[in-house]
């Protein structure tokens, strides 16, 4: 029987100002603030350019002991693997003060929808592995043809996690399938808004969603599940917009509790 930590996908966002965070908090105090409310945070901007090892350094003294941090993996690993020789080491090095903490929880390899499943990309999953695999990895695939019991075998011969999402249900997206092929589940809740999943202006109206009681109601059996066979399973809310990941990140971690896990 693992646990569950509950989090967010990032916390450095103006629009939280006033929602999230009181209206006079400086920006150096956004995550020891979120830090007493949430188990666990996302790191985002690691995907754009590499984070210096003193950035997590203060990361790691501004939250308490038990918090975690996820590190997405920088998109040359998912997405532009011409550049993987010039960000393997130095990605891997910033991240020592997590690791020397014990507060790194996971990598966070995450694919885009163009990446199907097939041989050459699996092939490249496992160069993945051979690159980061010093370190626990989960993987978030975008496109439903890796929902596959011989993906799921592959993952645990790889030792990576699966990447459970909560999404609009479009054609081609993936569906709420649970599945454990590590000791870490994950599940990250993009939210729902269909309409502007595909067509937006901005690309925070994707994630412009508050999920209801009822729709984290109905996770709860699931992450069930994987807190039951796994070691720690991540329950990560994406749906950033004005605070609406962090007000149901307070409302899981309440559901949960009271279901009597």
């Amino acid at each position: 029987m693992g646990v569950l930590k509950v989090g967010t996908a990032g916390y450095k966002y103006e629009d939280w100002v006033g929602r999230v965070y009181p209206a006079n908090l400086k920006e150096r105090d956004f995550l020891p603030y979120l830090s007493q409310f949430v188990d666990c945070v996302e790191i985002n901007a690691s995907f754009y350019t590499l984070l210096s090892p003193y950035t997590y350094k203060l990361m790691v003294r501004k939250t308490r002991d038990d918090f975690e941090f996820i590190v997405k993996a920088h998109k040359a690993f998912s997405h532009e693997p011409d550049k993987v020789s010039e960000v393997l080491q130095p990605f891997k090095e910033s991240l020592q003060p997590l690791v020397d903490s014990g507060k790194l929880g996971c990598l966070l390899v995450q694919f885009p929808q163009r990446f199907h499943n097939t041989p050459e990309n699996r092939e490249h999953l496992e160069k993945v592995v051979d690159w980061l695999g010093d370190f626990p990895l989960v993987v978030e695939f975008r496109h439903i043809s890796w929902v596959r019991e011989r993906v799921f075998d592959f993952l645990k011969k790889l030792g990576v996690g699966f990447v459970c999402v909560d999404e609009p249900k479009l054609p081609g997206l993936m569906p709420p399938v649970v599945v454990a092929t590590s000791p870490i589940g994950y599940v990250r809740f993009h939210g729902r808004n269909a309409e502007k999943w595909h067509h937006h202006e901005h690309a925070w109206e994707r994630y412009d969603y508050l999920y209801s009681e009822d729709e984290l109601r109905e996770w709860l059996p699931k992450l069930k599940q994987l807190v039951q066979q796994t070691e720690k399973t991540y329950a990560i809310f994406n749906n950033h917009w004005q605070g609406k990941g962090f007000i149901n990140a307070q409302m899981l971690r309440h559901l949960f509790s009271e279901s009597g896990e």
